[in-house]
């Protein structure tokens, strides 16, 4: 009877443990059954690597167009491993993430855990939202500080990404845009869907979204006169001294403006006629009251470019307009360009030679959407949903356009050889140029690519990795660490020291614990007198950085960086 009781107790004890547990969890947010991704799990034992890809029949995994471009990267394997690579190579660096993740319409178009997911998975919401949390954390590190991630997405998992992304940005701004992208629209039960959504995460504190450039036939056309009705002064003179002022005109056109009239200036009409000639026109309505510019006076001289004078031709009185070409984009999107069909699919049919790649993006589209990022001419791009490869495309489409030195980097795994034959393919095309359906030829885009494909290097256990695994991760890292420099040319490897050069720049990594021919390495490096990383193996942390460095050369240690990433990806 006793240990009855005792057992009893025991059990009462975990319960109030378990109740305790359950009343701290939030009341707000979004809470899923955690569904574990194997290759997460494998990723504490095997870590990722990049190797370039093997060079075989219709596939040179470096194509060059100009020697003194940047090279973009296309990357083949798991997504997840691709995006633990970049964390380790481009920590903080991407300007404008841009993915299009499977929607989980229940039409077994992805997997999870090597099953493809269906309708009829009663884990389908958890599993997908437990593969999205596992690479967004992810994404989330490689974004630089005023980065913004942009997400494709339909009606099947909008909700929960809005929840999700909230979670993961606390601090950002999300808003979503409507797009209409199949205006015929794919008929459900009830409804016919025609649109997607883009979520565009985002700090809110800085000029993060550019304004839309509208034609001149677009474009806002309006007084400049403030014309607001209502009972209040809120559009009179009286609640905005600063905006009311004279704007000079003179045959037909605007030559300056005055200063802000003091306050017992009225002036006896709108236009009041110098004797030089000289018009000075006044925000003053039909009725004689007097309103406000638009801008105020210290401002104005900003946005001088956009206005104009028009004589209206009822009260023959001129007036001062604005157009503005420059406007926020709106949350709906309709234009014809946002068709995926037309710019999407036959677009790609016309590129390759034989394409059963279904429903890619919008190729203007995803100009204008990436477009919509403020970014400057050398910002770097990622797409870890490459699938045919259309924010590649579209990268280089940017630079043609508008100038510039954009680069991508593309992730997507190689089923149904999408990677070579889909995604590598059409960018190697549009780069070199290509013939398309008709016989004609359309000329190539430029721009270079060096092809990677993932690895694994089987490190026996991530969060204590025995010596002889760190060595055999040392001699296994060399392109990573290209990557990570920027210099992706490799000109020599031995059994001691691997090499690599690219913009100038050279890169080194020294493999062995023995340190007997490291001496001859730096002496080798000296002689090129360039900018030089050194990697050298160590077993802690800053063992030679003071030992061997150089004007020339600064020394990085190899490969406890790398283990370090992986162990705080890996929340280990």
């Amino acid at each position: 009877m006793e240990n009855n009781e005792k057992a009893l107790l025991k059990k009462i004890s975990e319960l109030e443990a378990e109740l305790k547990k359950v009343k701290k969890q939030k009341k707000y947010g979004l809470v899923w059954e955690d569904k574990p991704e194997q290759i997460v799990e494998d990723c504490k034992r095997n870590v990722p690597i990049l190797r370039l890809k093997e060079k075989k029949k219709g596939i040179d995994p470096v194509v060059i167009t100009d020697t003194s471009k940047d090279e973009n990267i296309l990357i083949e394997g798991d997504n997840y491993h691709a995006l633990s690579v970049l964390n380790y190579t481009h920590k903080g660096k991407i300007d404008v993430i841009y993915i299009d993740p499977p929607y989980n319409t229940g039409a077994k178009d992805w997997k999870y855990n090597n099953d493809y997911v269906d309708i009829n998975d009663q884990w389908r919401h958890s599993k997908w939202i437990s593969f999205m949390n596992n690479r967004l954390w992810l994404a989330k590190n490689l974004l630089s500080k005023n980065g913004v991630l942009i997400c494709a997405i339909d009606h099947n998992e909008l909700c929960t990404l809005g929840l999700l992304l909230n979670e993961i940005f606390p601090e950002k701004e999300i808003t979503t845009i409507t797009v209409v992208h199949n205006p015929s629209g794919i008929q459900g039960k009830n409804f016919s869907h025609n649109n997607e959504y883009l979520l565009f995460v985002y700090d809110d504190s800085v000029k993060s979204i550019n304004y839309e450039q509208r034609s001149l036939d677009d474009a806002d056309v309006r007084l400049f006169m403030n014309t607001a009705k209502g009972n209040g002064d809120n559009y009179k003179r009286i609640t905005g001294y600063n905006s009311f002022y004279p704007v000079f005109i003179k045959d037909d056109k605007i030559i300056g403006f005055g200063d802000v009239c003091k306050k017992d200036f009225h002036p006896k009409s709108s236009n009041v006629v110098r004797k030089d000639g000289i018009i000075e026109v006044y925000p003053i309505d039909n009725d004689g009251t007097e309103r406000k510019w638009v801008f105020s006076r210290d401002s104005v001289d900003n946005i001088v470019d956009e206005l104009s004078v028009k004589l209206n031709s009822r009260n023959k009185k001129y007036e001062i307009i604005r157009t503005k070409r420059d406007i926020n984009y709106k949350t709906v999107w309709i234009d014809k360009k946002f068709n995926a069909k037309t710019f999407g699919t036959q677009l790609l049919n016309d590129i390759l030679d034989n394409n059963d790649f279904s429903f890619p993006k919008s190729f203007e589209g995803v100009i204008e959407t990436l477009k919509t990022v403020y970014h400057n001419e050398s910002s770097i791009f990622l797409d870890f949903f490459a699938g045919s490869g259309t924010t590649g495309h579209a990268v280089l489409e940017l630079n043609k356009r508008y100038g510039g030195r954009r680069k991508f980097i593309l992730c997507t795994n190689n089923e149904n050889n999408i990677c070579e034959d889909v995604t590598y393919e059409r960018i190697k095309r549009v780069m070199k140029g290509y013939k398309n359906k008709k016989g004609e030829k359309v000329e190539g885009l430029g721009g270079n690519l060096r092809y990677y494909k993932t690895d694994l290097v089987d490190i026996e256990k991530l969060h204590n990795t025995p010596d002889q695994a760190k060595i055999k991760l040392t001699y296994q890292a060399g392109e990573m660490i290209g990557l990570r420099e920027n210099t992706l040319n490799e000109v020599e490897k031995n059994d001691w020291w691997q090499i690599f050069e690219g913009q100038g720049k050279t890169t080194a990594i020294y493999f062995k614990e023995d340190k007997e021919k490291l001496q001859d390495l730096v002496e080798l490096l000296e002689k090129k007198k360039r900018p030089t990383v050194l990697y050298v193996f160590s077993w802690g942390k800053n063992e030679y950085k003071s030992e061997y460095s150089s004007p020339n050369i600064s020394v990085e240690d190899i490969p406890e960086p790398i283990l370090e990433v992986y162990k705080e990806i890996n929340r280990l």
